[in-house]
């Protein structure tokens, strides 16, 4: 099922408005979450709000506060934060337009699809991707979400537009303290070229469904096998060498394990298939937990 847009509006580019809708490009739902149990009865552990010397206080006695000295707060009534957010105007302004490799990767905090809203808004948004396409930049503009000002940057996405929710300048750490503690090291160019090889062997394209989360299916084995009364089924791999004695004899076993596994690539593939369709027969059927 389709997610529903969580926000409608604008997207403007000097005169030309584009309605246009914005839908997460992330999901949550493959999470995995725990709660405190009382084990001897099975409850639920629960959290009571006290105050030091006072005890449980109620919400409506709660504020907030900013600690400017160590056990010294000064006190802000929500109230008083619901007024200093700014009011939407509905509207994603574009005010430059810059090279797609200009912004930092830092930078990107949270993607979202960006969809035309109505069959009017079709022609400007098609030209708009376009556009940017053909340019190879990427849109910088503003806008306000729950009441927030954020930076977005707007590029092509296959068929569509990607909006990206950018961190501010003041929220990026600097890399200087940690990178300048990086010694000067002579690096051996045999080694170089090996290690350079060795990517070569390597590149590809990115295929996050190969990268699977280990963990994750672990923990749901684990709690599949719970609810079943049984023991979970543990997929172990053998342990690789975690000390590398000598950098060079290292990478000429890898780059030399890269040549022989080419003759034996379409084995290789016929057993991975078997692998994964044993491993598919036994995949427990997922229940919420």
């Amino acid at each position: 099922m389709a997610p529903r847009a969580f926000w409608t509006g604008h997207l403007r580019l000097s005169l030309v408005n584009i309605p246009v809708r914005l839908y997460p490009a992330t999901t949550a739902e493959r999470a995995i979450a725990f709660h405190q149990i009382h084990e001897p009865s099975g409850k639920r552990i629960r959290y009571q709000k006290i105050a030091p010397g006072v005890g449980p206080v109620e919400n409506e006695e709660i504020t907030k506060g900013y600690e400017y000295e160590k056990g010294k707060y000064v006190l802000i009534d929500p109230k008083e934060i619901d007024e200093l957010k700014l009011e939407s105007k509905q509207t994603i302004d574009l005010a430059r337009f810059v090279d797609e490799d200009a912004i930092d990767d830092r930078y990107f905090q949270t993607p979202y699809y960006l969809m035309p809203d109505g069959d009017m808004a079709d022609e400007g948004y098609v030209l708009l991707h376009r556009a940017l396409k053909e340019t190879k930049k990427i849109g910088v503009g503003q806008f306000i979400l729950r009441g927030h000002g954020n930076i977005v940057a707007i590029k092509p996405f296959e068929k569509g537009l990607l909006l990206e929710v950018l961190r501010h300048a003041n929220e990026i750490r600097a890399a200087d303290a940690l990178f300048d503690d990086i010694p000067e090291v002579k690096v051996d160019k045999e080694a170089l070229d090996l290690a350079k090889e060795l990517v070569k062997r390597k590149a590809g394209k990115f295929e996050p469904k190969q990268f699977k989360d280990e963990y994750s299916e672990a923990v749901w084995e684990l709690i599949q096998a719970k609810l079943e009364h049984r023991k979970p089924e543990i997929v172990t791999e053998e342990p690789g060498g975690a000390k590398v004695i000598n950098i060079m004899d290292a990478l000429k076993k890898s780059v030399q394990q890269g040549k022989s596994g080419g003759a034996a690539k379409s084995g290789g593939k016929k057993a991975a298939a078997a692998r994964g369709s044993k491993k598919t027969a036994r995949t427990p059927k997922r229940k919420s937990a």
